[in-house]
């Protein structure tokens, strides 16, 4: 069911990691979520709980090249220098690329950057919350 008065609290276009330039004016200091594509779909309170406040980067780890996200992912955390990065994954053992590339890229640009990691399961809930 719909929430009443549930709003979008996306505030940015494009989305897609692959379409996104590690320039983007829309990533500067801010708090950045890189989301696996089907985390919105599974997780019924997504733009409250991870986009609200947030920049997204969105991407699947199965169908997507790991490689390029890895150095596309490293380049946007060095020119954006954000304040805290929050990966969105799906407990499905594809989706742990994404959050082993996104650790890696913030490892190499921006080490101190606070980093957590959800764990969404299939069913919708959040199965466990990582920090590093």
């Amino acid at each position: 069911e719909a929430e009443a008065g549930a709003v979008s609290h996306l505030e940015h276009w494009p989305v897609q990691l692959m379409l996104v330039p590690p320039s983007a004016p829309f990533l500067k200091g801010r708090d950045i979520v890189v989301c696996a594509d089907c985390v919105p779909f599974a997780f019924p309170d997504f733009h409250r709980r991870f986009l609200k406040g947030r920049a997204v980067l969105v991407g699947c780890p199965k169908l997507d090249n790991l490689e390029y996200y890895a150095k596309k992912l490293t380049a946007i955390f060095k020119e954006a220098q954000p304040a805290s990065i929050t990966v969105a994954r799906m407990e499905v053992p594809c989706c742990g690329g994404i959050a082993s590339v996104v650790t890696a890229a913030r490892d190499k640009a921006a080490p101190d950057t606070p980093l957590i990691t959800n764990i969404v399961g299939v069913k919708g809930e959040i199965l466990q919350e990582v920090t590093s």
